[in-house]
């Protein structure tokens, strides 16, 4: 069994703590559902939000996921001229077998810009 790495992005409507945490349910529930993961397969998530998101922890979205035995971390992003606002980004580290190139990323709402490459993606 390897770990293997998991982008993710979203944007949040705006910067209240409902709105954050319904981006990152939004967000981990399709890179799970993507990767036909178990979340007990899901040995870390670090999570980063643009400056602008202040109210709440996207890391509580995980927890009210069911995610009680994952490390779980959070850090804000740098004041970037041209950034993305209200974004929330994660990587999740899995334990799994299957190998990175089958690892699915997922990004939604107005992250989608964050990886054109990535437009049109059946996910």
């Amino acid at each position: 069994m390897a770990v293997r790495g998991i982008r993710g992005a979203t944007t949040a409507a705006g910067n209240t703590p409902d709105e954050i945490l319904e981006a990152t349910r939004e967000l981990l529930q399709a890179l799970v559902a993507a990767n036909r993961l178990d979340p007990a397969e899901v040995a870390s998530a670090i999570f980063t939000t643009s400056p602008d998101l202040t109210a709440e922890y996207p890391a509580a979205a995980a927890r009210q996921l069911g995610w009680t035995e994952t490390a779980l971390l959070g850090a804000a992003e740098l004041a970037k001229p041209g950034g993305l606002p209200h974004c929330i980004r994660v990587l999740l580290h899995v334990n799994t077998d299957q190998p990175q190139a089958a690892m699915r990323h997922v990004y939604l709402r107005g992250a989608r810009v964050l990886r054109p490459d990535r437009e049109g993606e059946t996910l």
